[in-house]
């Protein structure tokens, strides 16, 4: 409802002024992700002959190797944190469309929503190569005490949509986007309610926000036009699968390897965040600094907002 609602308002809003090339990017966007769960359905669906085995067992086995499994994580955010943690999880397109206007007074509103699309369109990709579907709905009730059994594919019917989380990757893409402190503290507990929320509910797995992370700088540097650090961030997206699907026994066997890479994935994201926003910063600086240069007559034409708006 929310979606549909949001959609009609992006409508008339974009017919209101024609001649902004954005807006209709906004509504293309807010379309491909209303029309995105029931796509993803119709060409998932079909997995169940063309790819029937989910591997959420061995992403499971995973967790325990990383020290922290999603079910501890879960387990004492049952209760009345799930209320609060479920609105944050239904929260994701409201916050997509919001950081959208935020981010138009900047002039980087075309440039997220070319992030926002790319994870539209090589996350059902990168679901094809790990399919798994989430504790919940792997194990069921007993999804927060599964049974460690011996990792093998498992067959039964659901959208594999759990590796990597393209929710933290989403949030993770409105933090690089974020300018000033109170922008950067919304998006950074967004970000942590976020990755709080998947875990609660069941979604996801430990092991699939760490490869959301290194989606979510493939998207926002595709946002930026970066596209040889948004290849390198693919590539690291789209090795953990690989590696998961056909070296799991290495991977198990080497457990501070895994977390090693675990690690040092998540350090490439909270690089990736702080490089941001110091560019971020410098930008408004210089624009601040070439607009305190300009003679008082240029001044009185040009408003400041417009000066700083990178």
């Amino acid at each position: 409802m929310i979606g549909l609602l949001a959609l009609f308002l992006a409508l008339i809003w974009m017919l209101r002024d024609e001649k902004d090339k954005t807006r209709p990017l906004l509504v293309f966007a807010l379309v491909l992700n209303l029309c995105y769960g029931y796509l993803l359905s119709v060409v998932m669906g079909k997995e169940d002959s063309l790819l029937p085995w989910k591997y959420d067992l061995f992403l499971l086995h995973l967790d325990a190797s990383l020290g922290v499994s999603a079910a501890a994580i879960a387990l004492p955010l049952q209760g009345l944190w799930r209320i609060p943690l479920n609105v944050i999880y239904q929260l994701m397109v409201p916050m997509m469309i919001c950081w959208y206007f935020v981010t138009r007074n900047r002039n980087r509103s075309r440039s997220l929503v070319l992030a926002y699309v790319s994870e539209l369109v090589m996350g059902p990709l990168l679901y094809v190569i790990l399919p798994a579907c989430g504790p919940a709905y792997a194990f069921g009730s007993i999804w927060l005490t599964p049974p460690l059994a011996t990792a093998h594919p498992i067959r039964f019917s659901g959208m594999p949509n759990a590796f990597p989380s393209l929710h933290l990757g989403t949030a993770l893409v409105l933090v690089l986007y974020a300018e000033g402190k109170l922008r950067r503290g919304i998006s950074l507990m967004f970000f942590v309610g976020t990755a709080l929320a998947t875990i609660s509910t069941g979604e996801h797995y430990l092991i699939d926000l760490v490869a959301g992370l290194a989606f979510g700088c493939f998207a926002a540097n595709i946002g930026y036009s970066r596209f040889r650090s948004a290849l390198a961030y693919l590539g690291i997206a789209i090795t953990w699968p690989l590696a998961i699907r056909f070296e799991f026994p290495f991977l198990l066997a080497h457990p501070g390897k895994l977390r090693s890479c675990a690690a040092l994935t998540a350090a490439l994201a909270i690089l990736a965040v702080f490089r941001e926003w110091r560019v971020h910063s410098q930008l408004r600086l210089s624009a601040q600094v070439a607009y305190d240069a300009e003679p008082q007559t240029s001044k009185s034409r040009m408003q400041p907002g417009e000066a700083l708006a990178d």
